[in-house]
């Protein structure tokens, strides 16, 4: 069966409709990476976006199982150039096609995602209906109200860590604005015990659990539509170590009086480098994100940006002067793409409890 893509902008784009049967809308974005496409799928910062996988082939290693109870697909959409249906991976459960229509996210393949990319490139901003007909136009317009509540867990929920060679189990408290799994496993592998908590948890909730740290996650949409967290995000880490990533970074950023941006057209895929203020070192970093906190906004007496973006200089990471607060914009626990930021992921990770357990003594 044809499908069409019909942007916001007139262009239609004609290809072959994979996955769920049903029409959906949402804005238009592109990911570079060459792998990892069930981790950016699954990835709930692309709730609400039709996603542009650049790669020519995707689809060679099908799809894993996800465990019952842990994750689903809240994308709008998929759009592949080429899809392989007969996976030969051992680890396969099912394809990505059978795995779409499972999750009820419809897809295009054969589109030229090349020409798509340089007219997301070219107009900054787009919006687009999945259809079969190419003459319907998309309603979509950009929501003001936050996607996070869409994503976020809605009661606690503790996981203890399986990893019997540690001999402390540090406490983490994982506030969640659409946390990544890859996140959390990172935790329970590092030897943390992980009390996953919703968005708006108060700090007085936070304060009964006394945690060795708090991690703030990854989310969509745009962070300024949050302000009525920061309150609760600037008190806990006055109190507590804190890391946060991707989204909890710029709402991090956000308590302390900074400012977001809108990024022109994203930094979603695996191959971002960034640098290391403190060694001059360039990791390569895996990114999903479309806003940026701007620069000139940050308190120097506060903040050193420990982190830029090497190709537009963007801020990719911050350390408090005064308190154990550390940020980073990028993906440090390194699921899929480069492993580069791994051991920065652990390094943060120790700061972060040694912080906590000498509180605790």
């Amino acid at each position: 069966m044809k499908g069409y893509l019909v942007l916001n902008t007139g262009e239609v784009f004609e290809g072959d409709w994979i996955g769920s049967d049903k029409v959906s809308e949402g804005e238009v974005v592109f990911n570079t990476a060459m792998t990892g496409y069930d981790a950016i799928i699954q990835n709930p910062s692309y709730t609400g976006q039709i996603v542009v996988l650049t790669y020519p082939l995707i689809g060679n290693c099908g799809y894993p199982e996800m465990e019952d109870g842990i994750g689903t697909l809240s994308l709008s959409g998929v759009i592949v150039s080429s899809i392989n249906d007969h996976p030969e991976y051992e680890n396969t459960s099912l394809s990505l096609t059978e795995t779409l229509d499972k999750y009820n996210i419809p897809a295009l393949s054969g589109i030229d995602t090349r020409s798509l990319t340089k007219l997301i490139r070219q107009y900054e901003e787009i919006y687009g209906k999945i259809t079969t007909n190419p003459d319907e136009k998309p309603n979509f317009v950009p929501k003001n109200e936050p996607m996070t509540p869409t994503v976020s867990v809605k009661e606690p929920i503790t996981f203890f860590s399986k990893n019997h060679s540690v001999q402390l189990t540090p406490h983490i408290v994982l506030v969640d604005f659409g946390y990544k799994q890859s996140i959390l496993d990172s935790l329970l592998e590092w030897g943390c015990q992980v009390t996953v908590m919703p968005y708006d948890t108060t700090f007085e909730s936070i304060r009964k659990l006394d945690p060795d740290g708090v991690l703030y996650s990854n989310g969509p949409g745009n962070p300024e539509q949050l302000s009525s967290v920061l309150p609760n995000v600037k008190k806990v880490s006055e109190t507590y170590p804190t890391l946060g990533i991707s989204l909890g970074h710029q709402l991090l950023a956000l308590a302390y009086g900074a400012k977001t941006s809108r990024l022109p057209s994203g930094h979603r895929g695996a191959n971002h480098p960034v640098k290391e203020k403190a060694t001059g070192k360039v990791y390569m970093t895996t990114q999903n994100h479309g806003y940026t906190v701007v620069n000139d906004s940050i308190d120097s007496s506060e903040w050193d940006i420990s982190f830029t973006h090497v190709n537009d200089q963007s801020v990719e990471g911050l350390s408090h002067k005064h308190y154990p607060i550390w940020t980073v914009q990028f993906d440090p626990e390194a699921q899929y793409g480069p492993i580069d930021t791994q051991q920065l992921f652990n390094e943060l990770l120790n700061k972060m409890v040694a912080k906590g357990e000498k509180q605790h003594a």
